[in-house]
């Protein structure tokens, strides 16, 4: 293979992504690491070399707050909404080659990767949009026998130093999600994205330089854990934790992080559950992108899907057909729907909790095959409710089915895992689709479409081993990253 060193700020044309590796760097606001050790990306399909990173050390992520917490030119509100938007419109400009730099690293088809690019750009586009308002609030104080002539004010101000800690899965998105709110308010961030698909988020942090964030406002480190991500969380410069991944970590950071906001999205275990009144052709199109979007490594993808027994036949007998559909390959092919997942121990994992399923009584009725970290879209039937993929979030693209008897029992059999993020229910009956919002022990409920659907503008989160129910979303983190200021004069 012929390597051949490129910018990140140079467009990388369509098809040449195999024949380039990109040599990117942490950045400490602005300024590239000259030194360090080098992180190997390589390609879950292949295992061909995607790029390479210079690793930050102990020193770095301190220098990185200090410069930080220092500061520079304060920027106006108008100045927030021109460097979001002129990066919404970079992005666009460069959507091809995100998209090929996010499939190369994680594996994901590059239809995904692409549609990813398509949701980053929207949330650059509300970050800006809402960088123009102010929310503040007027209470007047001569409301009550004990007022007086004064009116109360309210505004928001900007927290002195966000740490915000994405993962593989989305590799853009997650990381816009996180940025551009904190750029719409003016919280300056340090960015530690997954090394399992640091590119993407490096890239991105670029673009943004290029867009005229001034580079104190935003650093991208990646390092150790016990150099990078532990210090940072601890240290009580940091106001607060955003932080998007597994409950093991989310639940450590919680026990450390100290005196501080914290934020936590720790997945999910999301049912799409379907009444028997379900028009089945929706019901068996939601389960499907729901289940196999992604590869399914979403933590809103449907990782349970629920059907009333009296019409469990015939939904299973169009789901199958439909799951054909869903063809497994290269990640690099417009024809392909399913890439990998994010390396071969994922794959190895899944593979593992569909075999102890069928030792317990399920039977595949398609997929199941893997070879590295590709994995078939595999439809299980007769899981026991107690099975590891349905008790725990399997984070890949399977498909497991169970029956319930009626709304009740599928309430119950919803609320049965320790997670409580999204959901979706396929449903007609507006006395039933009003119960599951009520007694659905989660986020989110959406009704006769996918458990993960939203608008990047809208709040997301979840309960219970999901999350704090803090939510997140452009204006919903847009308030985390600010404090309310309360002020009062004679009026």
């Amino acid at each position: 293979m012929n390597e051949k060193k490129i910018s990140a700020n140079n467009s990388v044309p369509t098809g040449t992504t195999k024949d380039a590796v990109l040599h990117l760097s942490s950045y400490i606001t602005g300024k590239a690491i000259e030194k360090g050790n080098l992180l190997e990306v390589r390609s879950p399909y292949d295992q061909r070399l995607v790029g390479t990173v210079k690793l930050a050390n102990a020193s770095d992520a301190q220098q990185a707050i200090e410069l930080a917490l220092k500061g520079g030119q304060r920027l106006t509100r108008y100045d927030r909404f021109s460097i979001l938007d002129k990066a919404r419109l970079l992005l666009m400009e460069r959507k091809e080659e995100f998209a090929q730099t996010i499939s190369a690293e994680s594996g994901l088809a590059i239809r995904e990767a692409r549609y990813e690019t398509g949701r980053a750009h929207d949330v650059l586009m509300f970050a800006a949009m809402e960088s123009l308002k102010d929310d503040g609030q007027i209470f007047s104080c001569d409301i009550s026998p004990s007022g007086k002539a004064r009116k109360i004010f309210t505004t928001r101000e900007p927290l002195l130093l966000a740490l915000c800690i994405t993962p593989f899965n989305h590799p853009l998105n997650q990381v816009a999600h996180k940025i551009a709110p904190a750029i719409a308010v003016g919280t300056p961030v340090i960015l530690k994205p997954s090394e399992k698909t640091p590119l993407t988020a490096i890239k991105f942090v670029e673009l943004l330089y290029e867009a005229g964030l001034p580079p104190y406002m935003l650093s991208v480190l990646l390092g150790p854990t016990n150099e990078i991500a532990e210090p940072l969380v601890k240290d009580p410069r940091v106001e607060i934790v955003s932080f998007t991944g597994s409950v093991a970590v989310g639940k450590h950071i919680a026990s450390t992080v100290g005196y501080k906001k914290v934020i936590l999205e720790l997945g999910g275990n999301d049912p799409l559950i379907i009444m028997e009144d379900a028009n089945l052709d929706t019901a068996v199109t939601l389960a499907a992108e729901g289940s196999f979007r992604n590869s399914g490594q979403r933590c809103t993808a449907v990782k349970r899907i629920l059907v009333q027994e009296s019409i469990k036949e015939a939904f299973v007998e169009k789901f199958v057909a439909k799951a054909k559909e869903y063809t497994c390959g290269d990640p690099a092919s417009p024809d392909t729907k399913v890439g990998t997942v994010i390396d071969e121990a994922a794959a190895i994992y899944l593979e593992e909790v569909v075999k102890k399923a069928v030792g317990q009584g399920a039977k595949i009725l398609l997929g199941g095959n893997r070879k590295g970290a590709l994995l078939e879209p595999t439809v299980i039937v007769e899981v026991p409710r107690n099975a590891e993929m349905v008790v725990h979030e399997s984070f890949g693209p399977l498909a497991p089915i169970l029956g319930f008897k009626d709304i009740d029992d599928a309430i119950t059999l919803s609320n049965s895992t320790a997670y409580g993020l999204s959901s979706a229910v396929v449903t007609n009956n507006l006395d039933w689709a009003l119960r599951f919002v009520k007694e659905l022990k989660v986020g989110t409920v959406n009704i006769n479409e996918v458990p993960g659907y939203r608008i990047e503008s809208s709040p997301f989160g979840g309960i219970k081993d999901s999350g704090l129910g803090i939510k997140e979303g452009v204006i919903e983190a847009m308030k985390c990253f600010t404090f309310v200021k309360t002020f009062s004069m004679p009026w």
